[in-house]
């Protein structure tokens, strides 16, 4: 099976590998967002609070992501610098309707960007402003506004309003995060 790997890599038939990490607070929708991006005979019918991390993975046109779904409850984040190394990419997933702690989600944010092992990266963030079916939803310019990404200078990073449950805003979402790792590795 060895040759035949890396005769598909020559061949450029083989997917590349990226490690990206999901991040945000709990119960914002990562593990939905990750579950509706794998193939539909793979996705869970019942989502459950991430305990620690998860490790899942879904396949694009030319990359193969294995995603690390990061527990978004306090007792948990401190897990997440342990894996910042290792990572490609972000994916930071916000609750839009979730306004009261938008800033407790802005707090971690700024604590990932200052951490010495993503401080100096190039790294590129995709934001998810999630359940913008519900009706206290405030809009991805507004959630953008509330975390101050347009501070995020040394970075590419984009942001997609998302509805994890019906998979709107998934799509656009991966294709620019694909299109940005396909960037840094020319």
């Amino acid at each position: 099976m060895g040759l035949f790997d890396k005769l598909a890599g020559w061949l450029g038939l083989k997917k590349k590998v990226v490690h990206v990490l999901c991040l945000g607070l709990d119960n914002s929708g990562k593990t939905t967002i990750i579950n509706k991006l794998k193939p539909s005979n793979a996705q869970t019918q019942d989502i459950v609070p991430t305990i620690g991390f998860s490790i899942e993975k879904f396949k694009t046109s030319s990359l193969s992501f294995t995603v690390f779904d990061m527990s978004g409850q306090g007792r948990y984040r401190n897990l997440w610098e342990h894996y910042y190394k290792e990572g490609q990419a972000i994916i930071f997933v916000i609750d839009s309707s979730d306004k009261l702690r938008m800033v407790v989600a802005k707090e971690e944010l700024d604590t990932l960007l200052n951490h010495p092992d993503i401080k100096h990266r190039r790294i590129p963030i995709l934001f998810f402003a999630n359940k913008m079916d519900l009706r206290d939803a405030v809009s991805s310019v507004k959630v953008s506004q509330l975390l101050s990404l347009e501070n995020i200078k040394d970075k590419p990073w984009h942001i997609c309003a998302s509805d994890a449950l019906k998979g709107e805003g998934l799509q656009e979402g991966v294709d620019w995060l694909q299109d940005q790792i396909q960037a840094l590795k020319t």
